[in-house]
């Protein structure tokens, strides 16, 4: 199995070495390039084609978020993943908004980050627990949806969308399976046809989608 394929974009040369150190240890990972700016990610993702970017939110000549926008614009398969020291709200919803498929903290154990990575490669979306939370207020404040339901929710079977409920909760596949007794293969299955249903790429715009639409309720854990 070929190494995930990463792209390091911090306009700080120390952490991006930091970075690059922690994931040269990885035998299934392997830095292909790095970017010290917004700019300057967007163009190396289109001339090295990474399988993710590590895409800081604050660098000079273009934001993380724009950076995001415009390599997920390519449509070449590249994910991004967030990393930042700032959790702050308006970050996180811009960042999940503009596609970014996961969103972890800068201070994040070295293990932790090369998970991340392996999860965000494999397809899947990484939320920190506090981003979800953080989220999730967001969300509360800005009070009841207005918009009509989403497209494609009236597709979804009862099983689909309690699944839909508990991935905009934040949990994982063993979380669910747990929570419904069921296999994680069975859970996968849900979650592939609950997103090909309403036309999402990833879990991230599932919670986006789940709790603008009033899917999801925040501050209420059951379905």
């Amino acid at each position: 199995m070929s190494a995930v394929r990463v792209l390091i974009a911090d306009d700080q040369a120390l952490v991006r070495a930091g970075f690059r150190m922690i994931l040269d240890a990885e035998d299934d990972l392997e830095v292909v390039g790095e970017a010290s700016d917004g700019l300057q990610a967007v163009e190396q993702a289109k001339r090295l084609g990474p399988d993710v970017v590590l895409m800081d939110i604050r660098m000079p000549e273009l934001d993380g978020i724009e950076a995001t926008r415009r390599v997920l614009a390519a449509g070449d398969g590249t994910k991004v993943l967030m990393l930042t020291t700032f959790d702050l709200n308006e970050y996180v919803y811009d960042a999940l908004r503009a596609g970014a498929s996961g969103f972890l903290l800068k201070d994040v154990p070295p293990e932790q980050l090369a998970d991340g990575i392996r999860v965000v490669a494999g397809g899947d979306a990484l939320l920190a627990p506090s981003i979800t939370r953080r989220l999730i207020q967001e969300f509360a404040a800005a009070g009841p949806p207005t918009g009509p339901p989403p497209r494609g929710l009236d597709e979804l079977t009862a099983r689909e969308l309690e699944v839909f409920k508990l991935v905009a909760r934040g949990l994982s596949n063993a979380e669910i399976a747990a929570e419904l007794i069921v296999s994680e293969t069975t859970v996968k299955t849900h979650v592939a046809r609950m997103l090909m249903k309403l036309g999402l790429r990833d879990r991230v715009q599932a919670v986006v989608l789940a709790y603008e639409a009033g899917i999801a309720v925040p501050g209420r854990t059951g379905s």
